[in-house]
């Protein structure tokens, strides 16, 4: 019978040098990925942003300065759209997160058809944005639109969401709000769940109720889900376009007047053809969605240490 032969010092060196190597061909192609499709564009932004005069043809530009950003701070429909998105953010966030707590709460409850209402608030998730923003502009109609409709039986005159400035806000966040709903309802009821139901048994013994239990022990306990949901949805508003485009005709509001901050990079980027503005806008949203996120996030310590 042979006798096995040993590896020598070599063989031991290389298949060690393998085995630490292995785990990072492995993320190999995951790095590449990110470098490619997230990093690399990320620089191209910033870079682009400080070419005056660039062209997306030639590649070439002017010179390097802060001409761009300029232009942004000085475009009047800028400003516009920082209002409009800002104004979109704070009341669809605030209303969205406490309807979402207050349905998650129920759903969490053991009643009758549950699944059901679980199943009918989860679909806009599978769906189309656009899809859905073309079924609510048929709901918006004010002629024969099913909004109108139903407000007709209440007294309340025919609405103009689509055609009147004063409504184009209303209209849009009313589906801003809706949108974000099933997303915002899985995440509080997955905290709702972890939640000890030990909590509960032991407020019932003491004779707490049903409020008192929901403001006293789910609340406090669901806050840091709360929070995670206030970062994440107003990250996503901040980003408002896909609600916009279908309900106005691909227009900014029935009189240019809903311009957002996005829908003003596609305006610079694609009708306008000035790339070095659209950069610059997206790096000030960037700066805005920073700012809101770190406010969160302090507001949050300052809340856990109270």
């Amino acid at each position: 019978m042979k006798k096995q032969k040993l590896p020598t010092d070599r063989e031991l060196e290389n298949r060690s040098f393998f085995s630490k190597i292995e785990p990072y061909l492995y993320l190999l192609p995951f790095f590449l990925g990110i470098l490619f499709f997230t990093l690399y564009p990320v620089i191209n932004v910033v870079a682009i942003s400080f070419k005056e005069g660039y062209s997306h043809l030639t590649r070439s530009f002017d010179q390097w300065g802060m001409a761009n950003y300029q232009t942004v701070i000085n475009d009047p429909r800028f400003a516009q759209a920082i209002k409009n998105t800002v104004q979109y953010v704070l009341l669809v966030v605030p209303i969205s997160t406490a309807i979402s707590v207050v349905v998650a709460y129920l759903l969490n409850q053991k009643l009758r058809f549950s699944a059901l209402f679980q199943t009918a608030y989860f679909l806009p998730m599978v769906t189309s944005v656009t899809a859905v923003g073309l079924a609510w502009k048929l709901m918006y109609n004010k002629n024969f639109g099913i909004i109108n409709y139903i407000l007709s039986f209440l007294g309340v005159d025919k609405i103009p969401w689509l055609e009147n400035a004063a409504w184009s806000i209303p209209a849009l966040v009313i589906f801003g709000v809706w949108n974000i709903l099933p997303f915002t309802i899985i995440l509080l009821l997955s905290g709702l769940q972890n939640i000890d139901p030990q909590y509960y048994t032991a407020a019932r013994v003491d004779g707490a109720k049903g409020l008192r239990i929901f403001g006293r022990i789910t609340v406090p306990l669901l806050a840091p889900t709360i929070f995670l949901v206030c970062i994440v949805n107003t990250i996503s508003c901040f980003k408002v376009f896909s609600e916009l485009y279908p309900l106005f005709n691909g227009k900014p509001g029935p009189f240019n007047n809903l311009y957002t901050v996005v829908y003003y990079i596609r305006y610079a980027m694609m009708e306008s053809r000035k790339y070095g503005v659209a950069a610059a806008a997206a790096l000030i949203l960037f700066l805005f969605i920073f700012v809101f996120t770190m406010a969160q996030l302090l507001l949050q310590k300052k809340t856990k240490r109270g």
